[in-house]
């Protein structure tokens, strides 16, 4: 008797701070948009990938083409011009394929990165005249360049296959490393789109910042190579991890070190909060300045 009336005077005060706690998680609303607008997402996503391609008889063919261009010169450049070589201790000696697994990562930040710093100006009159999510605009873009992306892939997992004669099981893997490149680019996306709807010459900065940060990725040259006092900022560099694990996966049967997989959790996680809640902090002014 004692014990259910201590329970009745107990439970719903414990309840109501169970409830107080939930709704003081930071971010909790801006999390709850993107779960709940997730038929928007689509839609958004869907008008993306069809609008890049308006008239083009080729469509989305060019959005392969290109980057399979762009891969066969540098491979031509670095392979033959320069005469880069592997050591014997990488995850290949095949400087084609080292190369090929290496950019695929690097092209689906770097595209999502890119696109969404100028899309909240390019989207402002959904953003000014509707009650529109505009957080929901990097991680339509991010989606729509993982489009692109799973067809790189399988073109890659094709080439390996018929260059090496096998393939690597850990392949099944890679779907993990593509959400962690996503909430890692969909972080810096919502830093970069809010920054540009109040300073303009973001995107400008941001596609220096993007080169720059490309030559400090270990994707043309190897990580063990002598960099010299650039090595640090190859060591500290995100991406750097995502790429060693993408070429492991890719052309290797090693599990995944946990290690490895803490330090890309750890970096892509706080990325995405950082970025969701700096968005969520300039997204107040949005309307006034659009």
């Amino acid at each position: 008797m004692f014990e259910s009336t201590t329970q009745s005077l107990d439970g719903p005060p414990a309840a109501a701070a169970t409830l107080e706690f939930v709704a003081r998680i930071p971010g909790r609303h801006f999390l709850r948009n993107l779960v709940e607008r997730r038929a928007l997402v689509a839609q958004l996503v869907s008008r993306d990938f069809r609008t890049r391609y308006v008239g083009s008889s080729a469509g989305w063919l060019w959005g392969v083409v290109h980057p399979v261009v762009q891969l066969l010169i540098w491979i031509m450049v670095f392979r033959y011009f320069f005469r880069v070589s592997l050591a014997p201790d990488e995850v290949t000696t095949n400087y084609p394929l080292f190369l090929l697994c290496g950019i695929l990562p690097w092209w689906l930040f770097q595209e999502t990165v890119t696109r969404s710093a100028s899309s909240l100006v390019e989207q402002s009159n959904l953003i000014t005249r509707t009650v529109f999510p505009s957080e929901v605009v990097p991680v339509s873009i991010f989606l729509s360049s993982m489009i692109h992306h799973l067809i790189a892939v399988g073109l890659a997992i094709l080439t390996v296959g018929l260059w090496l004669k096998t393939l690597s099981p850990m392949i099944v893997l890679l779907p993990i490393y593509m959400l962690f490149v996503g909430l890692f680019a969909v972080g810096v996306g919502w830093i970069a789109s809010s920054l540009h709807v109040y300073l303009r010459d973001t995107a400008q900065a941001l596609g220096v910042i993007v080169n720059l940060w490309f030559w400090i990725t270990p994707i043309m040259l190897s990580e063990h190579a002598n960099l010299g006092r650039f090595a640090v900022l190859v060591r500290w560099n995100p991406m750097s991890w995502v790429v060693k694990a993408y070429r492991h996966r890719l052309l290797s049967s090693q599990w995944p070190d946990w290690q490895e997989l803490a330090v890309i959790a750890a970096y892509s996680i706080s990325m995405f909060v950082l970025g969701g809640l700096f968005f969520r902090h300039l997204k107040r002014g949005f309307a006034d300045v659009l």
